[in-house]
Parts: C-alpha cells; sequence; structure tokens
C-alpha cells in the first residue's frame, strides 16, 4: 500500500507510442536512490521486449529526472525505443 507521505514507485511498462515506438518509464518513490539504476532497469525492460520478438532494440531517446528530488520530484527514467529487425 502507498502513502502519501513516502508516494509510489511507478513502473510503466512497455507502452505503444504509436508508428511501431514505444516507451518505458521507471519512477522511485522516495528521492534517496539515484536515477541511475531506474534508467538501467527501463533499457533492460526495453530490450527484452524486442528481444522476446526477435528484434534489436533502437534507442529513439533516453531521459533521466534531475534533482534536488523533493517534494514529488522522485527519481525518474524514460527510455523511447523501436524494435528493428536483426541484421
Amino acid at each position: 500500500m502507498c502513502t502519501v507521505i513516502y508516494g509510489c514507485a511507478a513502473n510503466s511498462g512497455v507502452v505503444s507510442m504509436g508508428q511501431d515506438n514505444f516507451m518505458v518509464s521507471r519512477q522511485a518513490a522516495t528521492g534517496f536512490s539515484g536515477s541511475g539504476n531506474l534508467k538501467a532497469d527501463a533499457f533492460r525492460e526495453a530490450n527484452q521486449y524486442c528481444t522476446d520478438q526477435m528484434k534489436d532494440m533502437k534507442v529513439i531517446s533516453a531521459h533521466e529526472g534531475e534533482p534536488p528530488f523533493l517534494l514529488g520530484n522522485s527519481p525518474k527514467a524514460e527510455v523511447q525505443f523501436k524494435c528493428v529487425q536483426r541484421n
């Protein structure tokens, strides 16, 4: 259960953005963790999604939240990608 004081960690899963583009986002529950691990987790999920389709991941863009991580601005990361045919 999430509380207002501590917040909730949020993981979007793979979300279609149309035209064969996808997005994965991660957000920490608190500001006590950096966004580096969140970004790595998002990349792993995106890569696994494409691997499951026997394709390679092509990164369109990647973003991380910026400190200070206070009052609702928790660490976050987002990866936009597409799955392309293997060579």
